[in-house]
């Protein structure tokens, strides 16, 4: 008994060869096509010289691009007394008669293929990096095959973005959006804003792949990667303390308890004098934790990060990333040099316009996923900002929103050592 197996798979839908395939019988040969049909053609005339017993196909549908050409192929197979089964449908040539589904089979595939159509179509705008369907994101506008800046909302999003880069609160800029625009977004909006490719660039489709430099951008790609590390620092803080108006709010632990510290204010009746202190959340300690004054923590702070930084910034190993970033950044040289050549070899007659594109749009994904990697690396230069923000004036000099910005640049957390009842010391983790 003789079996064979026939596989399709379209690279333009994603799809790749199986490495393997569990057809639960015994399979001589496997015949398997990826983009176009050329070893369909081929198990036809085997077929016709030496026709099999059986023949596996996962899914009529893949015998061919109409219902009319699966139709033929169907026909022309069962006439050299093949049996086929598919053994992802109800399809087994030897019992035809019984099959009472056989209609709706049919319109299975019809259906399959309007939808595959409908893929194809979207797949080939990605190959040539168009945008998606849909309207254009706020501040852009749909050209004739790519994004243009829209010049009376571009602005907006534009001090959205400049206005986080320099509070790093989401909330904050949101609201200072309202205040300064009249433009209200939602929180959730905002953070689509921060993340998405189209303001760097780049375009972004269903599976997730992105196209590099596919328009012109709001975002340049420092600032982008500087809103990256914000976002990732933020989300290392307690909900809500991204926008606190207090520069050591979500940062500090009491180590004795490990209780978060909140900042709290105090005043006497009938003075307007305020006094904060920072007290733990929720201390489990008998007798609680005392609370500190919020000034001499910070003081204590300015000190530390003035000596400690320097030190811990000394210990990267700063050559070691230089030359991580060099790597990669002659990576993306290398393959844009590639992507500036596929037109010429094009003209060539080297490569088909369908081979071309394909190359295309493999490159800028790599490319895309090559500069990710880039950006989310620390700045090499990062000893000298750590001598300028080592000098105690740097931060006195701010104010509590810029020294919240900074601090949370440099610092993961907090921890109050106590050391007696009245006396304190305060060890700080870096990020890095």
């Amino acid at each position: 008994m003789k079996i064979i197996a026939y596989v399709y798979n379209d690279p333009l839908l994603g799809e790749s060869l199986p490495e393997q395939y569990n057809w639960e019988l015994e399979v001589e040969k496997i015949y398997q096509d990826l983009g176009k049909r050329q070893q369909l053609q081929q198990l036809l005339s085997d077929c016709r010289q030496e026709p099999p017993d059986y023949l596996l196909i996962r899914r009529l549908a893949e015998l061919g691009e109409t219902v009319e050409e699966v139709s033929d192929r169907l026909a022309l197979l069962e006439s050299l007394g093949i049996e086929i089964i598919a053994t992802e449908q109800p399809y087994n040539s030897s019992s035809l008669n019984n099959n009472a589904n056989l209609g709706k089979l049919w319109q299975e595939i019809q259906q399959y293929y309007l939808q595959r159509q409908l893929k194809l179509g979207h797949a080939r705008n990605r190959l040539k990096a168009l945008p998606p369907p849909g309207k254009a994101p706020y501040g852009y506008r749909r050209g004739k095959d790519r994004y243009i800046i829209d010049k009376s909302t571009a602005p907006v999003v534009k001090d959205f973005f400049e206005r986080f880069l320099l509070f790093g609160s989401l909330r904050g800029a949101v609201r200072y959006l309202e205040k300064r625009y009249g433009k209200k977004i939602s929180p959730s909006t905002g953070s689509r804003w921060l993340t998405n490719p189209v303001y760097r660039g780049d375009l972004e489709y269903k599976q997730g792949q992105i196209i590099s430099d596919t328009h012109v951008p709001i975002l340049s790609r420092e600032e982008a990667a500087q809103i990256d590390r914000l976002l990732r620092r933020n989300s290392r803080l307690p909900s809500r303390t991204a926008s606190a108006p207090r520069s050591l709010a979500g940062l500090v632990i009491c180590q004795q308890c490990q209780s978060k510290m909140s900042v709290t204010h105090v005043t006497r009746r009938g003075k307007k004098q305020e006094y904060l202190y920072l007290r733990p959340v929720s201390c489990s300690q008998k007798p609680s934790c005392q609370a500190i004054p919020y000034q001499k923590v910070l003081e204590r702070i300015i000190e530390k990060i003035c000596a400690d930084l320097p030190r811990a910034v000394a210990q990267l190993d700063s050559p070691h990333l230089e030359g991580i970033k060099k790597v990669l950044a002659a990576e993306i040289n290398q393959k844009r040099d590639i992507l500036k050549r596929l037109p010429v070899l094009q003209e060539q007659g080297i490569l088909d316009e369908e081979t071309s594109d394909w190359r295309s749009y493999k490159l800028r994904t790599e490319i895309a996923q090559l500069e990710d990697k880039l950006a989310q690396l620390p700045p090499v230069n990062l000893q000298a900002i750590a001598q300028t923000v080592s000098l105690p004036q740097f931060w006195l000099d701010l104010s509590e929103a810029e020294r919240r910005f900074y601090f949370r640049e440099f610092i993961k957390k907090i921890e109050i050592i106590r050391l007696n009842t009245n006396q304190w010391d305060l060890h700080l983790v870096f990020i890095f």
